[in-house]
């Protein structure tokens, strides 16, 4: 399949018609908003539809993979649709039961680590910066709360979800959140995919993927249901998750209330 740039998006078929390369491509810093999540939900679903395809992987334009989500767009009237639409994507992405693999470089913060999450295995260069830094603006990340428990140690997951700090390439390599460091990650990524799936059968590949999957699938859709429940109707009801919002936006340090 192939895909024009679209809402910040583009779609590139890799490896013969093997692969697909799915591109943020949404400006400085590839921030995600809902209508890049939006495309990526289009993408996946037409690659989900596609019988020659063996895997994802997910890269980037420019310097850096994402800043993360739209800041503004975590307002009380548009958080809403915000968090639906990138939900969405995360769930369009693995129903594909495609093996999905990510390319990180420079700066994977927020929601766009939530979306490299999504990958059976991260390849970031010598660089790169990887951080959930949602607590620091009165928030907290429901879709990294979901599958960083399940990708790294509880600890470590833990430690990330309610420091908020940026961790260094070599340290997420440490943790097991990388998988794999080098100077060009997406060549690293792309030889992987030729090397361990291009050749198999790509139907039996789905199947093997959907299996591996299972032990947590189940479980990861009911949790994101809960968290995105939680996120709406409780932390939004909060005087300290709009302040921290408002001040980003304004450019100066939160003024918390507790409450």
């Amino acid at each position: 399949m192939s895909a024009p740039t679209t809402a910040g998006v583009r779609a590139e078929p890799i490896l013969e018609g093997a692969g697909l390369r799915i591109v943020l491509d949404s400006g400085k810093g590839n921030v995600i908003d809902s209508g890049v999540s939006r495309a990526l939900a289009r993408v996946a679903s037409k690659a989900q539809d596609d019988p020659r395809l063996a895997c994802l992987i997910l890269d980037h334009a420019g310097p850096h993979f994402s800043y993360g989500a739209s800041v503004p767009e975590h307002r009380p009237e548009s958080v809403a649709d915000m968090l639906a639409a990138l939900h969405d994507a995360a769930r369009g992405l693995l129903a594909t039961r495609l093996p999905i693999l990510a390319v990180v470089r420079g700066l994977c913060l927020g929601g766009g680590l939530e979306l490299a999450l999504l990958a059976d295995r991260i390849f970031a260069a010598e660089d790169a910066k990887l951080g959930q830094p949602e607590l620091q603006l009165g928030v907290f990340a429901p879709l990294g709360s979901a599958l960083l428990p399940r990708r790294i140690s509880l600890a470590d997951a833990t430690d990330l979800l309610l420091s908020g700090r940026t961790l260094s390439a070599e340290e997420a390599h440490r943790i097991g959140l990388v998988h794999d460091l080098s100077p060009d990650p997406g060549a690293g990524a792309e030889e992987w995919a030729r090397k361990h799936l291009a050749p198999k059968s790509a139907s039996s590949l789905r199947l093997a993927t959907a299996a591996a999957r299972r032990p947590w699938m189940a479980g990861f859709l009911a949790d994101l249901e809960a968290l995105e429940k939680s996120y709406l109707e409780e932390l939004m009801q909060t005087h300290d998750a709009t302040e921290g919002i408002t001040a980003f936006e304004e450019k100066r340090d939160p003024r918390w209330e507790h409450r």
